[in-house]
């Protein structure tokens, strides 16, 4: 993979997440993505891309990402990320706790003429989870209700 194409790719978690750039979507996502980890009730394309990006920074303002590791193989393209941020806003059906946490993710993406047609994605979100409140982690008590 190019050194021009690795930089294109990072903008989606630097830039498109970081920075809420939505129009980066439609310049770096080909107008036939398919988003094979679909948030539910979002659609599996870019509209969907955005929905979730505007969703996720509301519930997340401070919402950080740093890219720990990429690489490439063949048409695939894998950013491993640490993402942060404070839930100050609903999310997922979950209220809001008031409550930061750091959580990991993995982000594969294929390619075609240099944009991306297709997603696929794992969430720490237990972690997230448990470190928000929303959820007891075993053997402990909850720390929010």
């Amino acid at each position: 993979m190019t050194t021009y194409l690795k930089t294109r790719l990072d903008r989606i978690p630097l830039e498109i997440f970081n920075q809420g750039k939505l129009e980066l979507i439609d310049e770096l996502y080909a107008p036939e993505y398919v988003e094979r980890s679909p948030q539910p009730g979002m659609p599996a394309t870019r509209e969907g891309v955005k929905q979730f990006v505007t969703t996720l920074r509301t519930a997340f303002p401070d919402l950080r990402y740093t890219i720990d590791d990429s690489f490439e193989a063949g048409d695939k393209f894998v950013h491993r990320v640490t993402a942060s941020g404070t839930m100050t806003g609903d999310f997922a059906g979950m209220p809001a706790t008031g409550k930061h946490a750091t959580w990991t993710e993995i982000h594969i993406v294929r390619v075609a003429n240099e944009h991306v047609v297709e997603h696929w994605g794992l969430v720490q979100e237990l972690g997230m989870m448990i470190q928000l409140g929303v959820i007891q982690a075993p053997g402990r008590s909850p720390v929010a209700v």
